[in-house]
């Protein structure tokens, strides 16, 4: 018999835009996929693995994302973030020696070991794939990776249901290419929902999804048991809402753990705070200085970064494992009153984030998660964790409900990327959608280089539609390149329409397209009919 009185899902949106560029030695924003490789992805593995080795039964769903299978899966960007990983490995061995008998010989020295762990996990675990790390994980049944839209589109601000239909369908072909399997739970971009959605979710045997608690609470009729049960949508697809409790002791950096002073500060960094000769072979290529992924200092208080204290990681994982066992007693706590409400099933509680908040943003975030794993199999019997689909498994019967159109950005509908600093981009994408639907139809059954052009096109279309660059706008970083990437995928979509009609392609501009917009290698352009 069960002993446990609720379940408990703990969910993990690895997500980043598909950013590659071929044209340049070195490229500035292809970091932040290295940074995520080495500071939450492999992590992440590392904690999956250290549990496995240990005998700790664990349950964790992550989206991981297509651009972000596709770029983890790419030949040019692997050798990128070897390099990348290896000169990490090679400044923290002279930094073993510099900071030698100094009050930051203990930082130095954990990033050295750490280092060390990811290029074996990398090379000698993975042989340079990291996918196939996550599969072993789902393999064994500890992990459920879910897909996303095909390229985070937004998908409440797509006019036509051709390209609602098309971010979902190449989505989940793009999952089959990389598991093997088809995808049973979908991560919507930004969770936003709007009707409708579903049907495209259940042509391709999308059995799940996930929404802002709003969005269910909202839904018609309201539903029974809250936000701590899956409804179903009048197509029989489950969303499961977020729970807001558990997610702002996480999220909020004020009132959340990440802020304790304990902590690392995520602000101040050795590119910064080291002499210029001795870190500008770890820059790129321009030369300015900028973060290089090594901190020393912990968070301390309000204080200025240059009143910052030195960094102590015996310190700091002492106090994520406190901040593991209170996060693992008010989910207890919780559990406990819902049991007292809800009292024909067992409740379920869904904690959402980002998967970068863990090790990239909060760096003690990814111990965090190890020793709520080892809590909760080891010191307790009230909660135990579950994905959603084993959920659905134990409870087939729902209520159906029509949720309501939501997101789980500011606001909580579409404020972030629909307003006066990105509206411009709309008349655009709406557009491209427009005569990508009147070629795939007008040219059903093509071949050689026009069907290469019109699956160009496609690739155009969906880099175009993500979300990415939207939000980026609204936020004020990498403002500059998320406009010019957004008006490069218009112009070279443009320019191979104009080609394509007047039946003219030029195949040598084609091909710079493919070798620059490599992503969706087996893309094609009639999802769009």
């Amino acid at each position: 018999m069960e002993q446990e009185k609720g379940y408990l899902s703990l969910v993990l949106h690895a997500h980043l835009p598909f950013i590659r560029h071929p044209e340049y030695p070195d490229f500035l924003e292809e970091d932040w996929f290295f940074e995520a490789m080495v500071e939450t992805y492999l992590p992440l593995l590392n904690v999956y693995e250290n549990l496995t080795a240990q005998g700790v039964d664990f349950r964790v769903t992550m989206s991981l994302t297509p651009p972000l299978c596709e770029m983890m899966a790419d030949e040019m960007l692997t050798q990128r973030f070897r390099h990348y990983l290896n000169q990490r490995i090679e400044l923290s061995e002279k930094e073993l020696e510099r900071t030698k008998n100094t009050e930051f010989a203990y930082v130095a020295k954990m990033y050295h070991e750490k280092f060390h762990r990811y290029r074996e996990l990398f090379e000698n675990y993975y042989h340079g794939r990291i996918l196939e790390g996550f599969k072993k994980f789902q393999n064994m049944g500890k992990l459920e990776i879910i897909t996303c839209c095909a390229t985070h589109g937004y998908l409440p601000l797509q006019v036509q249901e051709q390209s609602i239909k098309a971010q979902i369908k190449i989505a989940a072909n793009n999952y089959r290419k990389h598991f093997g399997r088809s995808p049973r739970g979908i991560w919507l971009a930004e969770c936003a929902y709007n009707y409708g959605v579903d049907k495209y979710l259940k042509e391709e045997g999308i059995r799940f999804f996930f929404m802002e608690s709003h969005g269910v609470m909202h839904g018609i009729p309201r539903p029974k048991y809250g936000i701590y049960a899956p409804v179903y949508t009048p197509q029989g697809v489950a969303a499961f809402a977020r729970d807001m409790e558990s997610a702002q002791q996480v999220w909020s950096a004020e009132s959340g753990y990440p802020g304790d002073p304990h902590y690392r500060e995520f602000y101040r960094d050795l590119g910064y705070d080291l002499d210029y000769d001795y870190v500008k072979n770890y820059l790129h290529s321009d030369g300015v200085r900028r973060n290089i992924g090594m901190k020393y200092y912990k968070i301390t208080g309000k204080v200025a970064l240059n009143q910052k204290q030195p960094y102590y990681p015996s310190d700091a994982l002492n106090v994520a494992a406190s901040h593991a066992g209170n996060f693992m007693f008010n989910r207890q706590k919780q559990i406990e009153y819902l049991v007292s409400v809800i009292t024909d099933r067992k409740p379920l509680v869904v904690s959402m984030y980002d998967a970068e908040l863990y090790g990239h943003w909060w760096y003690e975030g990814i111990d965090f998660l190890e020793f709520l794993f080892k809590k909760i199999y080891y010191d307790q019997k009230d909660i135990k964790l579950i994905t959603p689909f084993e959920y659905l498994e134990k409870y087939p019967v729902n209520q159906v409900v029509q949720p309501s159109p939501s997101s789980w950005g500011d606001k909580g509908y579409n404020d972030v990327w629909l307003n006066s600093g990105n509206d411009w981009i709309y008349r655009h994408l709406i557009k491209a959608a427009e005569r990508m639907i009147e070629l795939a139809n007008r040219f059903p059954n093509a071949d050689g280089v026009l069907r290469r052009a019109l699956n160009q096109c496609a690739r155009e279309l969906v880099l175009m539609q993500s979300s990415d660059w939207a939000f980026l706008m609204t936020v004020g970083t990498a403002k500059e390149y998320s406009t010019k990437r957004t008006k490069d995928h218009v112009k070279r979509f443009t320019a191979l329409y104009e080609m394509i009609l007047g039946n003219r392609i030029d195949e040598n501009y084609l091909k710079e397209l493919e070798w620059k917009d490599n992503i969706f290698q087996d893309i094609d352009y009639n999802v769009y009919k």
